[in-house]
């Protein structure tokens, strides 16, 4: 790795970084169809918010370690994070596949957590560390299209497997090697701090918070373009809570098979995984502000259209409009809180907005299952299209571009 900035400077660690996420993000897909399926099927759990009880455990133990990986990386590197993340992950596969009962599978989630907490974080913050300042939204995009192509592969992959042979155990042996691949790459990785005390150095900004109180103020509520980003990421990942332990229940309640269930539950993060490559890089052009508002409008529509569609045909388009739209916001978000961190502060206030962010897989599983349990499922996913639409224009109204647009 050389001690310049840029793609083109840093090529090995930037691809061996992505596939890296790519991994990380397998290890959800392991999970995204089949898990909520064995609820019912395999533990005898009727109640749609007990189901979606292990994506809280995760969701709530991702956010908090979110944070913790910002400040160690900070303080210790990147490459270190990176490497525990992995070890901690080690369990989850043969937790799956052996659990006894549902609180088993809830505390795999909890490991789980943690591990796409502090290798995902990192992976982050160091895609960030080693380009250049106007890559950012593409670096994201890259970073973010390959975590879900891993997730959309991995989801394909389960479906498959499950509809072959049944949906338990035989798609969690995957696991085994995601986990042990993602190690072994980490490993490799040289450190990416030295990229950031560069980049302070030629910027003269020393900007240095050690208070992880002050750093948690400032991403959260002190600086009106961090506020807007850290209740973007919130919904964001709201939308996918619903999406991910309520969807599979949802189309099954329609009659469709766990393969069909599995083409709409695949379609949706590949089209965000995909997307991702063009709108971090449109976000580069012609700002984060226009990006990140069509993005949560097209998805709220997108998830709104599922709730009222009553055919594949129907469930696949709005799918389409579901993950264009996330793949609109992610990336450029990212971006956005970068664009607003200084460069030594970028792993903790990064670690702020993914606990924000990552949160909102809990509390959007836990309010959707709610309201599925109340007022029925298709209300339980319809509701999270409202609030995207909302934070959309919370984002209109608070956020100033701070990009210059190019030609």
């Amino acid at each position: 790795m050389t001690g310049h900035l840029g793609i083109r400077n840093n090529l090995l660690p930037f691809i061996t970084i992505t596939l890296i996420t790519a991994f990380v993000g397998g290890m959800v897909g392991l999970e995204r169809t089949i898990v909520p399926l064995l609820a019912k099927e395999r533990y005898a759990i009727t109640s749609a918010t007990v189901t979606i009880s292990f994506i809280v455990s995760f969701g709530l133990t991702k956010g908090v370690f979110n944070f913790v990986a910002g400040i160690l990386n900070d303080r210790f590197g990147r490459k270190k994070i990176e490497v525990l993340g992995w070890i901690v992950g080690i369990p989850v596969p043969s937790l799956l596949i052996w659990a006894p009962s549902w609180e088993w599978v809830s505390f795999a989630n909890i490991l789980l957590g943690i591990n796409q907490a502090l290798a995902w974080s990192t992976a982050v913050t160091y895609t960030l560390d080693i380009v250049s300042p106007n890559q950012r939204g593409f670096a994201s995009g890259i970073n973010e299209f390959a975590g879900y192509f891993g997730v959309g592969a991995l989801t394909f992959a389960t479906s498959y497997i499950g509809s072959l042979y049944g949906p338990h155990p035989y798609p969690m042996i995957l696991g085994i090697g995601i986990v042990l691949a993602g190690l072994l790459l980490s490993l490799t990785l040289p450190e990416s701090m030295h990229h950031a005390l560069k980049e302070a150095k030629e910027s003269q900004n020393h900007q240095n918070e050690r208070s992880p109180f002050r750093v948690f103020a400032l991403a959260t509520f002190k600086d009106r373009n961090l506020f807007a980003c850290s209740q973007g990421g919130f919904v964001a990942n709201f939308t996918d809570g619903m999406a991910w332990g309520l969807l599979p229940l949802f189309l099954r309640s329609k009659g469709l098979s766990l393969g069909e269930i599995g083409m709409v539950a695949t379609f949706y993060p590949l089209v965000w995984s995909f997307s991702q490559l063009a709108t971090g890089l449109m976000s580069d052009r012609i700002g984060r502000k226009p990006v990140i508002v069509g993005g949560f409008f097209v998805q709220g529509a997108g998830i709104i259209g599922i709730s009222l569609s009553g055919s594949l045909t129907g469930w696949l388009f709005f799918a389409l409009l579901f993950g264009l739209g996330k793949g609109m916001v992610y990336p450029t978000l990212i971006a956005a809180v970068s664009d607003s961190s200084p460069p030594l502060m970028r792993g903790s206030i990064l670690g702020v907005y993914r606990l924000w962010r990552d949160w909102g897989y809990a509390f959007g599983a836990l309010f959707s299952g709610l309201v599925a349990d109340m007022l029925g499922i298709g209300w339980g996913v319809g509701s999270a299209g409202i609030v995207s639409i909302f934070s959309g224009i919370i984002v209109l109204a608070l956020m100033v571009e701070r990009v210059k647009k190019t030609p």
